[in-house]
């Protein structure tokens, strides 16, 4: 790019950094929505300051120390989003309350397409879906905003040590001392249940397991579920912080608080590199169905470890794409 570069030459060029821009800042931020915000921040910035850019350094890389700066801000409050299992114990049914906390407390589910970006490498792009899975981005929230950015810069992104030092302004002993600890701070986190081991694409293992678990859901069959999950299973539904752990208490919910969920569809969808579903719940006023959740599973060992449901559809089911409304008749959209 040069000097010359005329608006729409311009406008083209940052236009295609922005997914993966929007993958840094969810990582980030992890929060779909304000990284959405802070990439649109980068852009406009490094419109208007195009004219300072002396080319010292690539388009791709003054962007990124764009995006980080607009990071570091947007985390200077210090809300670190969670997962409910962060925040609370575990609740047996018996004693489930549906309280709900506010948006900005909750780690925040992102559709695949807007943050990970096309890539003719498998291991790029299984290194990518992997760092946007939940419990990747649960650990991440756990580090200081810089360490943050020098992990997933390094780990993620493969820069150089000299490159994130030259973005941050600090030195290549600093920046692998940050990354010293923000390794350890990780491993630290990493007993908390099985991570996810989902292929890319599914073996066929997997796709059998997912068929097996849209019968048993849409078929409201608790036995048959309750053999799909694992062990040490948990199941969460922010804005709620009530989680729930092992397959008794999650069927036991289900059949009891969650009961009005029997006869849902659900549609596929790809969701922060995992398996996942929009759950349309049938409208006993209107008919047909109602979106209730996007929920996003997390597989180990054949088995599924995470169940996580996030109610906030009128947020969520735009953002997929998703139809607001299922026909009655085999589930067609509306």
């Amino acid at each position: 790019m040069t000097k010359g570069t005329t608006t729409p030459e311009l406008e083209s060029a940052l236009e295609r950094h922005r997914v993966e821009l929007t993958g840094y800042c969810y990582r980030m931020l992890g929060s779909s929505f304000e990284a959405e915000d802070a990439v649109q921040d980068t852009l406009v910035r490094a419109w208007r300051g195009y004219g300072s850019f002396e080319g010292r350094s690539s388009l791709r890389s003054w962007l990124y120390r764009i995006a980080t700066n607009v990071c570091l801000d947007m985390l200077a409050a210090g809300n670190k989003r969670a997962r409910p299992m962060d925040l609370t114990e575990a609740t047996p049914p018996a004693r489930a309350a549906l309280t709900s906390r506010p948006d900005h407390t909750w780690l925040e589910p992102v559709p695949d397409g807007r943050v990970l970006p096309t890539t003719d490498d498998p291991a790029e792009a299984a290194v990518a879906k992997e760092s946007v899975r939940l419990a990747f981005m649960a650990a991440l929230q756990r580090l200081p905003p810089r360490q943050r950015a020098v992990l997933i810069l390094r780990e993620v992104l493969a820069w150089r040590a000299s490159e994130v030092a030259e973005l941050l302004g600090t030195s290549v002993p600093s920046v692998n001392s940050a990354l010293q600890r923000a390794r350890a701070t990780l491993a630290a986190r990493a007993d908390r249940g099985a991570e996810a081991e989902v292929s890319d694409p599914l073996d066929e293992e997997q796709r059998k397991l997912l068929e097996r678990y849209v019968a048993a859901f849409e078929g409201y069959d608790m036995a048959a579920l309750t053999a799909l999950l694992h062990e040490d299973a948990v199941m969460t539904m922010p804005p709620f912080d009530l989680w729930l752990a092992g397959p008794s208490d999650i069927t036991g919910f289900m059949s009891t608080l969650g009961a009005s969920c029997a006869g849902s569809r659900l549609l596929p969808v790809r969701a922060n590199g995992l398996p996942a579903f929009a759950h349309y719940k049938p409208d006993p006023e209107a008919g047909g169905f109602a979106p209730w959740a996007v929920q996003i599973l997390e597989v180990s060992g054949g088995r599924i470890t995470g169940f996580h449901c996030f109610l906030d559809t009128a947020r969520w089911f735009p953002l997929f794409g998703l139809p607001l409304r299922l026909e009655a008749e085999a589930g067609q959209v509306q």
